[in-house]
């Protein structure tokens, strides 16, 4: 099977700053001893493509001739399939298209892979990066919106809850309190009536001693 050669398709930096071309692949064969990485330059609105950079017998090869010569650094490791490059202090003259040729024996067909670079006095914010905020933004709005509604109703139902036990309560201690009552009365009735025997008993000797005594009296005048 072919090398497929993967790159970003643009890349965005300011001037004087750095930025890193990224370039990777995927082969059918283990990552070979000879590998070799080739990147090429081509200038906005040119049209010839010079070589500036050559990776090859586990060394890097910057050339001699360019812009690029001295503001080049090698990134990449080919252990994990990376060939990137670094251009340092970057200009405007930068602008262009940048070409990552792979080549791993004996998988040597394939497609090269182009990134364009667009250099800027201050690099221009995404439209998806912006995109990208606003929708997590609201995402973010409406999840704790989300979890406040939850929560809200979790304290709503455990007062509920707290309610309703506390009304099960009250009516459990409203059908116990006429059943201990009326239990009272009946233990209170017998001895109310003791109490009243008692009296009319004692009342009754009373008066019996008293009418005795009158009697006695009689009987000694």
């Amino acid at each position: 099977q072919a090398i497929v050669v993967y790159t970003d398709r643009e890349v965005h930096g300011a001037v004087g700053s750095r930025v890193t071309l990224h370039c990777s692949f995927w082969s059918s064969e283990w990552v070979s001893d000879d590998i070799s990485f080739t990147w090429r330059y081509q200038p906005e609105g040119g049209r010839d493509a010079i070589s500036i950079f050559h990776y090859a017998k586990g060394q890097p090869y910057i050339d001699e001739v360019g812009t690029f010569k001295e503001r080049i650094q090698w990134v990449g490791d080919p252990r994990w399939k990376d060939g990137s490059i670094v251009i340092h202090n970057l200009d405007y003259s930068d602008n262009g298209t940048f070409t990552c040729d792979v080549k791993n024996p004996p998988d040597i067909v394939g497609k090269t892979s182009q990134v364009t670079l667009y250099v800027f006095e201050k690099v221009p914010t995404r439209y998806g990066v912006v995109l990208g905020a606003v929708i997590g933004g609201v995402l973010g709005v409406v999840l704790l919106l989300l979890l406040l509604f939850y929560v809200v109703r979790y304290c709503w139902l455990r007062r509920q809850a707290a309610l309703q036990r506390r009304l099960s309560a009250m009516e459990k201690g409203k059908l116990h309190k006429p059943a201990k009552d009326s239990s009272k009365r009946g233990r209170q009735t017998p001895v109310l009536y003791a109490m009243l025997d008692h009296s009319r008993s004692t009342k009754a000797a009373s008066e019996k001693k008293a009418k005795g005594l009158g009697e006695s009296r009689k009987d000694k005048k």
